[in-house]
């Protein structure tokens, strides 16, 4: 059973090849990159659950790399350094890193920061029970898995809830279309963005005073779909 997905970003291929190995023997979906600008990308597409990401890199700096995605995403950081770079951890810290570790590591001690920062991670997204949007305007009962706007239950498929509760959970942040339709549809493989845009639509028909103009599902051109934080 898959633990996660994990972004590993470094410019060694040699020390890729070793973390993806480690972690797949771990039940982690690894995926990798080798330059800051392709990790930004497949972070996009991908939505992982934690970024392993190397500070000195051609390019964009891992520092810089993690500054970009703090402007979206919240995903765990785990900084690979160098032994002595002081300065540059705690800076990168200060950039909104989770966690450290100096190269050359234990294989060990990575599998266990790597499943601690998870832990914390799933710990600190336990979800509220109720999602309140426009002032209780819009209202999703996770106990129950139905959804009220203003105060009269909308009528949802499961997909429909699912694509919903995804967006909603994950509100202020862009998301791909491949990325909501891997985790909403559960492919692995192939995706198919149509799916993904005909449910949206869907979805606003229901949810949305005038679909064409949007209040809650909101579209960032090239780039995806996102939620209105409340």
């Amino acid at each position: 059973m898959e633990k996660g997905r994990i972004l590993v970003v470094d410019d060694d291929p040699e020390l890729l090849a070793l973390l993806r190995a480690l972690l797949e023997v771990q039940g982690f979906a690894v995926h990798t990159a080798s330059d800051g600008e392709t990790a930004l990308q497949v972070l996009h597409q991908l939505a992982p659950d934690l970024v392993i990401l190397d500070v000195l890199m051609p390019g964009l700096s891992g520092k810089e790399v993690c500054q970009r995605i703090r402007r979206f995403s919240p995903v765990p950081i785990l900084f690979l350094t160098a032994v002595g770079e002081v300065d540059s951890v705690v800076d990168g810290l200060n950039r909104g890193a989770d966690d450290y570790m100096t190269k050359p590591f234990h294989p060990s001690e990575l599998i266990a920061r790597v499943q601690a920062i998870m832990r914390r991670a799933r710990l600190q997204a336990t979800p509220q029970r109720l999602l309140r949007f426009r002032g209780g305007e819009l209202v999703i009962n996770r106990d129950l898995g139905r959804v009220f706007l203003r105060g009269e239950e909308v009528p949802l498929s499961p997909l429909e809830y699912n694509l919903l509760l995804f967006l909603a959970e994950r509100a202020g942040h862009v998301l791909s279309p491949e990325a909501i339709y891997r985790a909403v549809w559960g492919s692995n493989g192939e995706t198919d963005p149509r799916q993904v845009k005909w449910y949206i639509w869907r979805l606003r028909r229901k949810i949305e005073s005038d679909p064409a103009n949007p209040r809650f599902i909101y579209t960032d051109r090239g780039r995806g779909y996102y939620f209105a934080p409340d």
